[in-house]
């Protein structure tokens, strides 16, 4: 069996969308599974179309994501260059090749011509007006003109493009890895262009030449390219590569939230969610998009999150590291139907990669964030933090905003919580606790409870009575970790001061 080859051949037309890193990754690891190489080609033969700075963004997305490839633009390769607009000269070669076979043709034809020729044929009922094996035969091209007129027009730079000649009547049949075998009729397919009247070649024909050359043994990509395969197959037969033509996979599309339609940025807009690896200011529209990147994923995570929409191991297992996935991954495991996006499954698998972090990653953003915040924050309180919150944050960046009662005291409270557990018993114990504190700066969670304790017994309270309350007057809320661990990381005295602070403050339950 010759080496695996797969490629991931992006068009620097804006921003990577999540579908296409899935398509990257699922093309890396069924490369790695299976010992190949995993190719970058970057497809800017559509020159209209290119959008300054998306080229470095595709890149720098996958650096982010460590899926490093074998050959491409910056590692180079065997098959110089991997731009297809550095590769323009070869593409008119084969262009030309077909021409003169007769399996393609030149069409001069302006676009008002052809748009009179839709609106023709509209008029007379054609629901979806085509340039096709009909059509051609009313039209200005070397199939209608003479020899003479054909070569005379060339002669004098007159526009023109290279159309394939589709067959009129032909089955075109392929085995789809995902979706079986697939039929479609020639008379469904259009003239495509070839080569474009600036030299440059079309998505087409650019595709399956390079595919060829570079020796691509597997095609995996996006669903949407399902209607495009007949016609790379029919270029496979005309060119003489029939017998060299790679695999074809087409992978599922992603699903809008509500699992109907494609997800689109509108989704991300209305929902407040990241579609796009990185984040993205258009430098033609201004907007800017969000990037999981900067909302603070883990790039491991979000690998994990991707690799299951639209494939499963076949185990109740959830979580892999890359080299897992790697091992388990198959074509033969990916669904046919589309899979709905949950940014919410996205979250949780954040929140499982963060919990296996060592916890000086955390640590040291913390600090970083305190910093900037103008919080003094000593490394080994940064670490009695993160030891209490780690489990409670599903993104680094939530980490302050969540510890904030750690550096600054409360300066709103829960009122549901002052009205339901802010009364005479709690004050009264407070005050005799608050004494106790102030002569221990530095206190464990171990004293900080028997402290309180003493206390209780003297009041004939219980602390199931007042643990609310304490931490409502400590930190304004009613959640968090252990009230006794955070009290060992403020100290007695700082503790004792919030104490006080919320007994001049809070109303007293039943007045």
């Amino acid at each position: 069996m010759s080496e695996i080859r797969v490629r991931f051949a992006p068009s620097p037309t804006g921003p990577l969308h999540i579908g296409g890193v899935r398509t990257a990754l699922y093309n890396y690891l069924f490369a790695k599974k299976n010992g190949g190489k995993f190719i970058v080609r970057i497809e800017d033969t559509d020159q209209a179309r290119y959008v300054k700075g998306a080229e470095e963004y595709i890149l720098e997305s996958l650096r982010w994501l460590g899926l490093s490839p074998d050959e491409g633009p910056e590692q180079g390769g065997p098959y110089l260059p991997y731009r297809q607009s550095e590769r323009k000269g070869l593409y008119e070669k084969y262009a030309m090749q077909l021409v003169s076979e007769g399996k393609a043709y030149y069409a001069f034809d302006t676009p008002e011509e052809i748009e009179e020729m839709r609106v023709r044929l509209e008029d007379s009922g054609v629901v979806k007006p085509q340039y096709n094996s009909i059509t051609r035969h009313k039209m200005k091209n070397s199939l209608t003109l003479s020899e003479e007129e054909t070569n005379a027009l060339i002669a004098q730079n007159a526009p023109y493009v290279i159309r394939l000649k589709v067959p009129s009547k032909e089955e075109i049949r392929f085995e789809d890895q995902i979706r079986g075998w697939v039929v479609v009729h020639s008379s469904t397919i259009d003239d495509k262009v070839l080569l474009k009247s600036d030299g440059m070649p079309t998505y087409h024909m650019a595709n399956v030449v390079d595919d060829h050359i570079m020796q691509i043994t597997h095609v995996i990509r996006g669903e949407e390219w399902l209607p495009s395969a007949p016609l790379h197959i029919l270029l496979y037969k005309f060119l003489g590569w029939e017998s060299e033509m790679p695999t074809f996979a087409h992978l599922p599309l992603i699903l809008k939230p509500t699992g109907k339609g494609k997800l689109s940025k509108r989704d991300s807009d209305k929902h407040g969610f990241p579609i796009f690896p990185l984040a993205w200011d258009d430098p033609e529209s201004e907007d800017k998009m969000m990037g999981f990147r900067e909302e603070d994923y883990l790039p491991e995570a979000l690998l994990n999150f991707l690799a299951f929409l639209g494939w499963n191991p076949g185990t109740e297992k959830e979580l892999f590291t890359l080299d897992e996935l790697i091992e388990a991954f198959g074509l033969e495991r990916i669904t046919k139907g589309g899979a709905r996006f949950d940014i919410e499954k996205a979250n949780w698998y954040n929140e499982q990669y963060l919990r296996k972090k060592p916890d000086n990653f955390l640590v040291e953003r913390l600090l970083s964030a305190s910093e900037k915040e103008g919080f003094e924050c000593s490394k080994g309180k940064g670490e009695n933090i993160v030891r209490l919150m780690k489990d409670r944050v599903s993104f680094p960046k939530d980490l302050l905003y969540q510890a904030r009662y750690f550096f600054e005291a409360p300066e709103e409270y829960d009122e549901k919580l002052v009205k339901k557990k802010w009364d005479h018993t709690a004050i009264g114990v407070f005050m005799d606790y608050a004494k106790q504190l102030k002569k221990l700066d530095e206190i464990s969670a171990a004293e900080a409870k028997s402290t309180l304790e003493k206390v209780l017994v003297v009041h004939e309270a219980g602390l199931g009575q007042v643990m609310l309350a304490l931490r409502l007057a400590i930190t304004g809320g009613g959640t968090g970790p252990d009230v006794v661990e955070i009290i060992s990381v403020l100290g007695g005295q700082e503790t004792a001061q919030r104490i006080e602070k919320a007994i001049e403050v809070l109303p007293v339950k039943g007045g």
